[in-house]
């Protein structure tokens, strides 16, 4: 057994649902790794696809991360996860590139992003338009503005925002 996370809302205590808890504790062993190898922990999550768990890692660095990055990391990890040994169900490490299309989740994805041309479905519609794609001009903690080729700004709510991701241009 081992002990629950628990983290402070604005209205008392929220427990971390089971895999909130392997993401954090997984985040946490993974911190120090790429800091030394000068990487960017992008993500991490923990998934039910079929049957079976996955335990994704994505790492990132200038110039892009390559297999032995991945190996590298995933290596070490492995070993780190092995004596924690918190993840009771049986699953799959994986260590990966975020790719072209990463989802922005984070501050720093969306600080980086800023003068980027992005792709965003929304979950309700806005202005009778559930998809947008334009150049990301500002963001706060309610919403994200963009600017469309004819140089109109739409504020849309992050709480409308299903997907907001770097357009892929070919």
């Amino acid at each position: 057994m081992f002990v629950r996370d628990f983290i402070i809302a604005e209205k008392g205590l929220v427990r971390m649902t089971k895999r909130e808890e392997y993401e954090s504790r997984t985040e946490k062993l993974m911190l120090p790794i790429v800091e030394e190898l000068n990487f960017e922990l992008v993500d991490v999550e923990y998934v039910k696809e079929g049957g079976d768990y996955f335990l994704r890692a994505y790492i990132d660095k200038e110039g892009g991360i390559t297999i032995n990055d991945c190996e590298t990391v995933s290596r070490r990890l492995s070993d780190l996860l092995d004596k924690a040994d918190f993840i009771p169900d049986s699953y799959v490490l994986e260590i990966s590139s975020p790719g072209l299309g990463r989802p922005l989740k984070k501050e720093k994805d969306y600080a980086r992003s800023i003068g980027k041309e992005v792709e965003i479905r929304l979950f309700q519609a806005v202005n009778q338009k559930k998809e947008f794609t334009g150049t990301l001009s500002a963001y706060d903690k309610d919403s994200v503005t963009i600017t469309q080729e004819d140089q109109e700004a739409i504020v849309i709510p992050r709480s409308k925002i299903a997907l907001i991701r770097l357009a892929l241009d070919f």
